[in-house]
């Protein structure tokens, strides 16, 4: 390489890895404007779950072929990444395959084993590519996928299945060695000359470089976020059995104050809001939870209200949390601090049909494989509606004035529940 070519190089790496820092910077920003929730007791269990869900991706494995395809995308991009290493100080330093003469007779294995994980996320992603575009499995093509979210996961498989083609053309035009996979493509280099052979593997190497950078600097932007936030979401996922439900704590004082006021908090300040109208109001938990998701549709597939043809798409909930989080932060980036725009998460992004349909089954969240919450949403946005709006349906209503009234969601006084119960048995 010309040092004009080492030094292009060299500002092109400073800005894609800069440019990409301040983006993951900007998301961090976002995921802070929620409120703060402790989620650091038990590290042991967090870091299992950490090696289990993230790195063992244990939820992916219920089935097994797709697992199994999907495994070697995600372990292909971990280790083949490291030959970035490589690239980037050749092209820094204008060498060529520098850590050859240090790793000796082990960098054709080291490279070998790259070109055959290279083969296998080529395979994977076809395979995919094929279930989104041919096969068309339903939960690809539900109606809270559309637009630019479907686009998206082809975009992706694109993308990476032209980079791996340009790895391995880069090593298959190299004269200078001979591997395992790029060797079936070298007769297609036959009987091209020397200068021809190093202008097409500096073309591939330019490419697959450049396509990585740009690449790297469109993750943020795409559902493939959770290549990176899997490991934190699943150190920070909830380690509540599946059901418990997170008291309000304002709401046991309140009823403390009036049933057993020796046990209520002297000093409990008085709630300002109950549950979450907009995204400031939900836990940095739950906004790390919609960058997160994967879009994969698992949840809405194992959802019961989604099944029936009802609104709800836990999916949704999630794309629709992002989304006003990505407006919000805009807003405060150019207002400085959050100037008021007339819009909230509830009802302007998810709808109270959609609330109301929720079973509380947890389906979505077992189903979810990097430990995705949508339900701890749905129940702060279903807290909102109910005590701050009073926005109930009749029949809650009924039941909200039972339980007040008689302790019971029916209309027995507490002293005729006894007779009810002896009644009933």
């Amino acid at each position: 390489m010309t040092i004009i070519s080492t030094l292009i190089f060299g500002l092109i790496t400073l800005f894609s890895f800069s440019f990409f820092g301040l983006k993951l910077f900007k998301i961090q920003k976002n995921i802070l404007l929620g409120k703060d929730f402790p989620l650091n007791d038990q590290p042991l269990r967090r870091w299992k779950n950490v090696f289990l869900l993230a790195l063992g991706q244990k939820k992916m494995f219920k089935n097994p072929l797709v697992a199994i395809f999907h495994l070697f995308i995600y372990i292909g991009f971990i280790v083949i990444n490291i030959e970035l290493l490589e690239i980037i100080v050749d092209g820094l330093l204008g060498t060529h395959r520098i850590f050859a003469p240090y790793l000796g007779s082990f960098y054709p294995y080291l490279i070998n084993g790259f070109e055959i994980l290279a083969a296998l996320v080529l395979i994977a992603c076809i395979v995919f590519f094929a279930r989104r575009n041919i096969v068309r499995l339903k939960r690809f093509l539900s109606s809270d996928l559309t637009g630019w979210p479907k686009k998206d996961a082809t975009l992706i498989l694109l993308i990476e299945m032209v980079l791996m083609t340009l790895f391995l053309v880069m090593n298959a035009a190299d004269s200078t060695t001979h591997f395992i996979i790029s060797s079936i493509l070298k007769p297609l280099c036959k009987g091209l000359s020397a200068p021809q052979l190093n202008s097409i593997e500096h073309t591939a190497w330019w490419l697959h470089i450049l396509g990585i950078y740009a690449f790297m600097n469109y993750l943020p932007y795409s559902k493939h976020l959770h290549i990176i936030l899997a490991f934190p979401n699943a150190f920070f996922a909830s380690l509540l059995p599946k059901g418990q439900m997170h008291n309000m704590e304002s709401i046991q004082n309140e009823v403390l104050y009036a049933m057993q006021p020796a046990l209520a908090p002297s000093n409990a300040s008085a709630t300002e809001k109950f549950g979450a109208k907009d995204v400031m109001d939900l836990s940095w938990k739950n906004l790390m939870d919609a960058y997160s998701c994967t879009e994969c549709g698992r949840c809405s597939a194992a959802c019961p209200a989604n099944s029936t043809g009802k609104l709800l798409s836990p999916r949704k909930i999630m794309m629709s949390t992002r989304d006003r989080l990505e407006e919000v932060g805009k807003n405060i980036d150019k207002n400085k601090s959050f100037v008021e725009d007339g819009k909230s998460l509830l009802h302007d992004y998810i709808r109270v049909e959609e609330l109301r349909a929720c079973t509380t089954c947890n389906a979505c969240v077992e189903e979810c494989p990097v430990s995705i919450s949508p339900l701890d949403i749905i129940i702060e946005l279903r807290r909102s509606l109910i005590m701050e709006e009073s926005n109930a349906p009749s029949e809650w209503n009924g039941m909200f004035s039972n339980i007040e009234n008689n302790f019971a969601p029916w209309k027995f006084a507490p002293d005729d529940r006894d007779a009810w119960t002896t009644q009933n048995q």
